[in-house]
């Protein structure tokens, strides 16, 4: 008796844990808050690179996206302003070399296609969320010289901070690849531009 006993209660035992349902994972990656559409950015920069002279420009910008992670820069046109180095000064001044003879930056415009792998949320102080986003850009940017236009490719690494649902911070960091043209320029070129603007998201969603 004491035996089916045993096996009664070894049996219900085993239904009753049969019939505990598996705990649920949660999936913890959220929905993006903020959702970018028509953008219009006015940003400033630099060209750092040159030894003879140092770029700062004006930019302003017309980016189209297309999903959260894909974009189209449709069309950017900057304007530049240079200034020229110590180098530069001492070269004119000990060889005599005419202003001119150096190749200048005047504008320049491009298109980039935009790839955003990254968006994530930060927690400032326990008091402030902090959104933010990492993209990749490659494309083409033809450049005005002085005496010549040279067309150059181009691959950047960028960031966005957003400031509200119509606004946001956008730093830009891209190498160009500038494709010799003209006697003046026999080899490969290259131009960095490290530019920050101040985005507004036309159409905004959040």
């Amino acid at each position: 008796m004491l035996r089916v006993l045993v096996a009664v209660s070894v049996l219900g035992s085993a239904q009753a844990w049969a019939q505990v349902e598996e705990p649920t994972v949660m999936n913890a990656v959220q929905e993006r808050t903020y959702r970018m559409q028509h953008e219009l950015s006015l940003g400033v920069g630099v060209l750092p690179l040159d030894p003879y002279s140092k770029g700062i420009y004006a930019q302003f910008a017309y980016t189209a996206h297309f999903s959260d992670t894909f974009a189209w820069q449709v069309a950017r046109g900057a304007y530049n302003y240079t200034a020229k180095t110590s180098l530069r000064s001492q070269i004119e001044r000990d060889f005599g070399f005419l202003p001119t003879a150096f190749d200048e930056i005047q504008f320049f415009v491009g298109t980039n296609v935009v790839w955003t792998p990254i968006y994530g949320k930060l927690s400032v102080a326990d008091r402030w969320d902090v959104h933010g986003e990492v993209f990749l850009t490659a494309g083409a940017t033809l450049f005005s010289y002085t005496r010549v236009f040279r067309p150059g490719v181009n691959l950047g690494l960028g960031g966005r901070v957003f400031l509200s649902r119509a606004l946001s911070l956008r730093f830009d960091l891209a190498d160009n690849v500038v494709i010799p043209v003209g006697a003046s320029a026999p080899n490969l070129g290259n131009v960095m531009e490290l530019t920050l603007s101040l985005a507004l998201n036309l159409g905004a969603t959040e």
